[in-house]
Parts: C-alpha cells; structure tokens; sequence
C-alpha cells in the first residue's frame, strides 16, 4: 500500500458527515491504487477529474430516495419487458480522460444484454451506462458533470428531495430537458411524482402506482423508444 493512499483511508473515516474529501494533483496510478485499497465494499464514493480528487463518504440520506428509484426502473423494466440492469454505485472510469466516477446508481438499457454476465465495467471495451443518479442533499453533484461527460454518460437523473432533474449530454456538456432520453415519454415531473409517493408512502406503494401510470400513458407510446 502506498503511503499517500494509507493517509486518504485513515482520513476516510473521520470525515464529518456530508463533507467531501478534495485533493489536487493527484496522479491517475494514485487513483487506481486508492480504488484498489477500498475495495469493493467501501461505501464512500470516489471522483476523479484530470488530477482532482474527491472521496464522498457514505450519506445514510442517500439511501431511501435510491431504493425507490431502483423500484421504479424495475416497473418500467418489467411493464415495458426490456432489460434494465443496475450497477449502482460501480466504478466506471478511462485513462484515457483521465476521469472516473462512482455515481449513487446507474442503468444500462440498450446494451443490457450484452452486460447480464459482466461483474465490472471497462469503459476502453463496454459503453458507459444510459442513465446514472445523483443524490444531491448539502452538496451538488453539477461540479462532477464534466466528469460523466468525459465518460460519454448520456443522461443523468440528479434527485434533489423529492424532485427529479433530468440532464442530457449534448456534446460535451449536459443540458437539463424535461424528458428522459433512454425513456421518451417518462418526463421529469412524472419521476418526480413517484418518488415523492414512494418517499412518503413507500416504494411498495409507488412501484404498483407507477405501473398503472405506464399502462395508462406510456405504453400506448412505447413504439417511439
């Protein structure tokens, strides 16, 4: 174990809660070794940005509102019987940008089936995940954007409360839309709505709810995917 990373995991578990550990020229072997030490286990997320480090400890407020937006993507999942395969918090990263990122969830779509036996991504061979989530509470995730933009990311739900923003790569930034990319006729507002039930009531609540709402609306409008 390199020095410099003994001294990021002694510092990992006395940070206060949801403050964010930041670290300038840090080199890309660094980063790689870091992720190594904390193993797949490791709660704490980490970013890595052309030299910039951040590590994220756990937020125990992450949780709930990621529970019920997995329980969603399933319904949409199974109503619309396509594969959607999470790989929550994953590590997806690339040298060659210099980037990496560990998102509080992700969702690969279109190539789905390509992935059902993969347990780690390379992103020099497989394609980034459609969609990732962001759990913002004290902190913002928009300064990590340029970071998943890097890694072809093309569409990031970032959950603020009960609220669900929807951002779209456009080139190499992200512009906020109303609707979902890789769900044409699932919009913000809509997301939103369910999560706030399944917050509220519980995802066993909002998942069936969230069905109806597709059989209704969506899947009359499915031959547009």
């Amino acid at each position: 174990m390199a020095v410099a990373t003994s001294q990021y995991l002694k510092a990992i578990p006395l940070l206060p809660s949801r403050v964010e550990l930041l670290v300038g020229e840090v080199p890309w072997e660094e980063y790689e070794q870091l992720l190594e030490d904390l193993g797949p286990k490791s709660s704490a997320r980490v970013f890595y940005h052309q030299g910039r480090m951040w590590i994220v400890p756990p937020l125990p407020e992450h949780e709930r509102p990621k529970v019920v937006v997995n329980r969603l993507m399933g319904a949409l999942s199974e109503e619309l019987k396509m594969p959607v395969i999470s790989f929550g918090s994953s590590t997806f990263k690339r040298e060659k940008s210099a980037r990496g990122a560990e998102p509080d969830d992700s969702f690969y779509v279109r190539h789905a089936d390509q992935l059902l036996d993969k347990k780690q991504i390379d992103l020099d061979t497989d394609p980034p995940p459609d969609i990732v989530v962001e759990i913002d509470h004290t902190s913002t995730s928009i300064d990590k954007f340029s970071i998943y933009a890097g890694l072809g990311v093309p569409e990031i739900w970032r959950v603020l409360g009960s609220k669900v923003e929807i951002y779209l790569l456009v080139g190499d930034h992200y512009d906020e839309s109303k609707t979902s990319r890789t769900f044409p006729a699932l919009t913000s507002a809509t997301l939103s709505e369910f999560l706030e039930q399944g917050l509220k009531q519980g995802e066993w609540i909002a998942a069936p709810a969230f069905r109806e709402w597709l059989r209704q609306n969506y899947l009359p409008n499915s031959r547009t995917l």
